[in-house]
Order: structure tokens, then C-alpha cells, then sequence
């Protein structure tokens, strides 16, 4: 036990995490008056930890690293198993250049362009009386644009399955029972149904581009030389498409904020690309997407009078530091002109991790969520009129991951 540092003297606070979901540890630091605890989850013990500071350590590969981190839970749901958030130094540096390669500016653009036509095709069929749920329909609209894009074969008539399969790997991180379960079945079926796709591109029964996700996954050569067995290069893919798939949580807290923050959908409609810019980083530090991050000590270390030992599990609050007040001025308020001269800090801004994306382990889509937020929110707020009827707006921190209860009802839909 440190003894430098507060400690939580629960027996095993498992439970407690699942009750208090993403205040957990910004309920403790703010008990013990410390961004740094000890406390004990699954039976091992933890140091959970907050802040720039703490970030910047978090994504210290010669401190940290990832294999052993993740929970077999999560990786039998969200990322798959020995997937690239499970490796370290260079052979995940190696496969991070895939990633990283295949989400060039050029490349964002391309996506963007392809979900706002795609918005205009699904709202282009929905009758004026129709009530929607964006939520539900930003699923569809972002899986369809991620398999064109990528150049997975996807019927228009399975979207909603793909896209709900997709989305269920992601609700069930944080959950037990059967949204946990929902996500377990949904893992083996979508990597047997990309698999079968690798297949047909390595056979030459299906065509692909050079440069698309799917060329380059289906021909990756690791540093030995050898191509990904087709299920590992299945799961890789879905690390491409999940996330794309995700940014629909986003995108439904951006109408939300549009909703709620009248001034905001005036200063959208102006076309002052900068603001658009900042309203998207606000969206993403101010509201909840994931809780936090795991890494494993490498060697023993000291910082700020704690003791890290070789194996230790450590946890990095992604919510509370994208909430701490040292580092953002009244940070329970939306304020997207905060980031008016905000100069890129990769450990202040943590919605997807922190650090340099092409060396450690901070999302590689970043620049896709914010492109296709971006062309979403100018969407909602330059083509679409809608009314938003009375229904619950409200979400819990204690869901992991979180979304406005009614997932954002809109009605009397029309296009300009």
C-alpha cells in the first residue's frame, strides 16, 4: 500500500464503480482533496488518477503499457481480442501506421462528404408527420458511410442490424446483464461476417481499391513479414468501422447542445467556420463519452510521492480531467468559445486519449469524429428544420457510456 498517498480503505470498490460510473474517481479525488488514490477493484489494486499531469504520465510508454491492461470483458466486446489497444512499442507503432494512414485529412474529407450526403438520403425519405430518434438513425447514416468508405459491401436493407451490432460492442464496455451480453454476441458475429470479407479480397472474389481500409487490412504485413490471419485482420477492420460507428453519441449530444444552448445555432448558421470548430471541441470535452483509460506499470517508478510497482493497474480519468477546473474555467458550463485560442494541448483535451496519436495510444480517428461531427452539425443546423417534441433530454452519469434518455426525438422534419 502507498503510504504517501490517500487510500481507500474499501475492501473492493467494484461495485461502487459500477454505481457511480463516470464520478467515480472524481467523487474520490475530490474526498480525499488529491488527483491521485489507491483503492482496490477486482481484487487488485488500483491507482486512479486525474489532470494534464497525470496524462501526460498515462501516455509514457517507457512507464506504461497496454498488454494486460484491457479486461477480457472488454475485449471480447469492444475491442476485440490482442487487438492494437492491447500491443506496445513497435510492433503497435507498426500496425498505428495502418491507422494512421488510412484517416489522412484527405481521407476525412472524403468520409464527411459521404455522411452528409448520406444524412440528405435519410431525411430526404422521412415524411414530415414521421417522428425520428437521431440517435438511431445517426447509426445507420454513419455504418452506411463507413463501409462505403472503407469498401466493405454492405445491402442498404442490413444497415440497421450492422450498425446496432456496431454500436453494441461499444454499450456493452461499462455494462452487466444483458446490454453486456448483447455486446458479446455481436462480437463473434460481426468479425465472422468481415472475416468472410478479408477472404474474398485475398481470393480475388471481391475487388478492392489500393489505399481503401479494406486493401490495406486484408494486405498488411507485420513487422515479420507476414500478413494478419483473416480473423485478426477482421478485428482490425472493425477498429476502423466500431469508432466511426460511435460518433453518433456525439452527435446526438450535439443537438443536444444545439437544443439547449439557443445562442448557439444562430452562430452556426453564420458559417464562421472557426466557431464550428470550437462548438465540436466543446461537445466532445463536455459531455460524457468514455470514463476512463487503463494501462499497466512497466517498471517500478515513484511520482508525486506514489509508488508504482511493475504490473500495477492504473486508471486515468478521461472525464473528470476533461472537466478538471485547474485546467478549463468553469468547466460545468457549455462554452464553445473557450477554445477561441486554445492551442491543441494533447493532454488537457482527452475525449479519445491524449498524447501524439501516431506514437502512442490516443484515437487515430480523432480527425474523423471531428470532421463528421462538423459536417453533421451543419447538417442539423443549415438543412434540416424540425421541432423537438417534450420527452426526457436527461442522461446518466452512472450509464457507461451514457446518452440522452430518449436518444433525441425530432418531429416536423423538413429539408431546405
Amino acid at each position: 500500500m502507498n503510504e504517501q498517498v490517500p487510500y481507500d480503505k474499501s475492501l473492493d470498490n467494484s461495485l461502487a464503480l459500477m454505481q457511480e460510473g463516470y464520478k467515480f474517481i472524481g467523487n474520490r479525488v475530490e474526498r480525499y482533496q488529491s488527483d491521485l488514490f489507491e483503492t482496490r477493484l477486482l481484487g487488485q489494486r488500483v491507482i486512479c488518477m486525474k489532470g494534464k499531469e497525470a496524462a501526460e504520465l498515462f501516455y509514457d510508454s517507457e512507464r506504461f503499457q497496454r498488454n494486460g491492461a484491457a479486461p477480457k470483458r472488454i475485449q471480447k466486446t469492444l475491442f476485440g481480442e490482442k487487438a492494437i489497444q492491447t500491443m506496445d512499442g513497435d510492433p503497435h507503432i507498426h500496425r498505428k501506421l495502418l491507422f494512421m494512414s488510412l484517416m489522412t485529412p484527405p481521407q476525412q474529407k472524403v468520409l464527411a462528404n459521404l455522411v452528409m450526403d448520406l444524412w440528405h438520403h435519410s431525411f430526404g425519405n422521412i415524411a414530415m408527420n414521421d417522428e425520428i430518434v437521431l440517435f438511431e438513425e445517426a447509426k445507420k447514416v454513419l455504418c452506411t458511410a463507413a463501409c462505403k468508405w472503407a469498401g466493405v459491401p454492405l445491402n442498404e436493407l442490413e444497415a440497421e442490424e450492422r450498425a446496432d451490432d456496431f454500436y453494441s460492442m461499444v454499450d456493452a464496455f461499462g455494462a452487466i446483464g444483458p446490454r453486456h451480453w448483447k455486446g458479446r454476441r455481436a462480437r463473434p458475429k460481426t468479425e465472422e461476417w468481415i472475416q468472410g470479407i478479408i477472404e474474398d479480397v485475398r481470393s480475388g472474389r471481391l475487388e478492392t481499391t489500393e489505399g481503401s481500409a479494406i486493401h490495406e487490412m486484408a494486405f498488411h504485413k507485420e513487422l515479420d513479414g507476414k500478413e494478419l490471419d483473416a480473423r485478426m485482420a477482421a478485428v482490425e477492420l472493425i477498429n476502423v468501422l466500431r469508432p466511426i460507428v460511435a460518433i453518433a453519441t456525439f452527435i446526438t449530444f450535439a443537438a443536444l447542445a444545439i437544443h439547449e444552448n439557443k445562442g448557439c445555432k444562430e452562430k452556426l448558421r453564420s458559417g464562421d467556420r472557426k466557431y464550428l470548430e470550437m462548438f465540436v471541441q466543446e461537445v466532445r470535452r463536455f459531455y460524457p463519452f468514455g470514463p476512463f483509460l487503463g494501462a499497466r506499470v512497466r517498471n517500478d517508478f515513484i511520482w508525486n510521492q506514489a509508488e508504482f510497482e511493475e504490473g500495477m493497474l492504473v486508471l486515468l480519468d478521461i472525464y473528470g480531467t476533461n472537466h478538471d477546473p485547474t485546467i478549463w474555467e468553469k468547466p460545468d458550463e457549455f462554452r464553445p468559445e473557450r477554445f477561441l485560442d486554445w492551442q491543441g494541448d494533447l493532454f488537457a483535451l482527452i475525449p479519445q486519449g491524449g498524447g501524439d496519436p501516431a506514437k502512442g495510444h490516443r484515437c487515430p480517428g480523432e480527425g474523423i469524429t471531428i470532421e463528421v461531427m462538423k459536417t453533421s452539425v451543419e447538417f442539423l443546423v443549415n438543412n434540416l428544420e424540425y421541432e423537438v417534441p417534450g420527452q426526457n433530454l436527461t442522461y446518466s452519469l452512472v450509464r457507461m457510456p451514457t446518452l440522452p434518455e430518449s436518444g433525441f426525438i425530432m418531429k416536423s422534419i423538413t429539408l431546405k
